[in-house]
């Protein structure tokens, strides 16, 4: 890699004391792996309208295809830049290094909403599983009732948490991690829906959220039932709360940059982002409302919002900072990432074309927010309305209009 830039982070403890820096337990790999999979799948569960679009072929096809120029892609590059920036701003540290402060907040704005609606639908789609065995679930004031009872309890179990966002030996541990997730991922797309198409002749207009509970029920009678619900049930736990921890520690992440007022640095005693939680929280019961397509529309058009500004970013690091220390490096040079980003930058554009006239109007009307609402922030900070700072156990971030020469060394 030619003349190595040396980034040291002083918050990356490599010694023999598996301890963050509020004195709770790292992130080993094994946890790491499930906290993954939790965070962008679960499961198969909410992938049974595939089927009903585009028939079995191509809903398997679709998967397959999805993993190699969707997942992929973004894995190495998430690897890549997870182990150049180790601390819990994530890809909101990646975009400002690169595109400056603006940009940076615009990326955190959008991934926090992407994530804050996400959460609104683990409730909507646990209640669509169990309605079958609870019919009075399926609409109307019980209904209501218990989004809020879970979204309280899940969210008081991150309160109760002790994940510090900090991962043991990011250099090694990270990229193994991803790997491993994503086989899991994919492996857990695909053989439950190669099975259940297999198994049961294929009624298309009868494949929606929850269908896979009633496949078990045909195959397996009540025993096979009740376990695929529990196995729902556990699978939108795990997929809440790990969103919500990541977003939490996003909005931690970003207090810690100053880009958000100090109270959102605030750590509860058992070390985990209580403003932020409080914040997420709030958003999923607000959004909690809408149906399970209206949410992964609008989640979906956020959520590539962001990610094509990771993409800028990282070819742009790539570019500007070429001799930055990267732990992980994908082994390809500068043209060879940026073809390797096209598939899925065209897979973007297509999603965001075919959302809805009212979906694309209220996910550019929340882009807009997040424009207002940074320098509004900048001019808060200016008046002393609220008090901003930056970690002290931070590195500073490398100026985005400075090139390297190759000679130079980056201390940041």
């Amino acid at each position: 890699m030619g003349d190595s830039v040396g980034i040291k982070y002083s918050s990356v403890n490599e010694g023999e004391e598996r301890k963050g820096g509020h004195g709770v337990p790292k992130v080993s790999i094994v946890p790491l792996i499930f906290l993954i999979f939790y965070e962008v799948s679960g499961g198969p569960f909410g992938i049974e309208d595939s089927v009903k679009a585009a028939g079995p072929l191509l809903a398997i096809v679709g998967f397959l295809l999805f993993a190699l120029i969707w997942s992929v892609p973004e894995a190495l590059i998430t690897a890549e830049m997870g182990t150049m920036f180790p601390e819990n701003g994530g890809y909101v540290v990646w975009v400002s290094s690169a595109l400056g402060p603006f940009w940076g907040f615009q990326q955190g704005w959008a991934k926090w909403l992407s994530g804050v609606i996400d959460n609104a639908l683990y409730p909507v789609l646990f209640l669509d599983y169990v309605k079958s065995s609870v019919p009075a679930l399926g609409g109307g004031v019980p209904r209501t009732l218990a989004v809020l009872i879970l979204t309280v309890a899940l969210t008081y179990m991150n309160y109760r948490g002790t994940l510090a966002g900090e991962v043991e030996n990011p250099k090694r541990t990270l990229p193994r991690a991803l790997s491993y997730a994503l086989v899991l991922v994919v492996g857990g797309y695909l053989y439950p829906l190669i099975a259940c198409t297999a198994a049961v002749p294929v009624v298309r207009e009868l494949w929606s959220d929850g269908y896979f509970s009633d496949v078990a029920r045909i195959l397996g009678g009540f025993w096979l039932h009740s376990w695929i619900q529990a196995a729902a049930a556990l699978s939108n736990m795990g997929n809440f709360v790990t969103e919500m921890s990541s977003d939490s520690y996003q909005l931690l992440g970003m207090a810690e940059r100053g880009m958000l007022p100090e109270f959102f640095a605030k750590r509860s005693r058992y070390g985990t982002p209580l403003i932020g939680i409080l914040f997420s929280a709030f958003g999923v019961v607000l959004l909690s409302w809408m149906s399970f397509q209206e949410i992964i529309a609008a989640e979906n058009y956020l959520y590539c919002f962001g990610m094509i500004l990771e993409f800028i970013a990282f070819i742009k690091l790539r570019v500007v900072h070429p001799n930055a220390s990267r732990p992980y490096k994908i082994p390809l040079g500068t043209i060879g990432t940026v073809l390797m980003i096209i598939p899925p930058t065209i897979l973007i554009v297509v999603v965001m074309m075919l959302v809805s006239f009212k979906v694309m109007v209220v996910s550019i009307l929340a882009m807009l927010v997040g424009f207002v609402l940074q320098p509004a922030l900048v001019y808060v900070e200016k008046r002393r309305w609220l008090k901003f700072s930056i970690s002290a156990e931070l590195p500073d971030l490398p100026d985005s209009n400075v090139e390297e020469d190759g000679t130079t060394p980056l201390v940041f």
